[in-house]
């Protein structure tokens, strides 16, 4: 009984996709115009995440989710300088074994994530040298995990551009 069923609701469910996979462009719901529905609904997650990327939760704000974009600004600048106010290094790229290019090359990338604020630091003579010790290096982390969580935010501002996320 259970098979007869299930087969009953399988075989109408193929019907009805091959209904509207035979019917009319016209008639179906999304046939309107798909180039432009697909131009409109992809079109904003270039500035979204340009903005995202520029200043921390930017891109939340240009999609009028000011709630997010505050609160995420807010968690990048705190951990920001936080970092800075430990003494935490700046990454730069490095050459060497393949350890140490791609712990510094994913640091420096991590600082360029974070935006205006890595560059703001820079150009005001921000240049700390590594030095070993516990708060320096928990000042690092702050500053890399900064430019994470604006690459998380960058991320969720493009799925909320493109519909993937509400």
């Amino acid at each position: 009984m259970f098979l007869t069923r299930t087969r009953k609701r399988l075989t109408s469910q193929g019907e009805n996709k091959n209904a509207l996979e035979n019917s009319k462009p016209e008639a179906r719901p999304d046939a309107a115009n798909p180039r432009r529905d697909a131009q409109a609904f992809t079109a904003p997650w270039i500035p979204a995440v340009l903005f995202g990327w520029i200043v921390p939760g930017g891109g939340h704000l240009f999609l009028r989710r000011t709630g997010r974009g505050m609160l995420l600004f807010v968690s990048v600048v705190v951990m920001f300088v936080i970092g800075i106010m430990m003494r935490g290094p700046m990454f730069e790229p490095q050459g060497g074994d393949m350890l140490t290019m791609l712990i510094y090359y994913g640091g420096f990338l991590s600082h360029i994530a974070t935006g205006a604020i890595y560059f703001v630091s820079v150009a005001l003579g921000y240049r700390q040298p590594d030095i070993a010790g516990h708060v320096y290096d928990y000042g690092s982390k702050f500053l890399v995990g900064a430019g994470l969580l604006n690459i998380l935010g960058m991320v969720d501002a493009f799925d909320i551009a493109t519909g993937k996320k509400s």
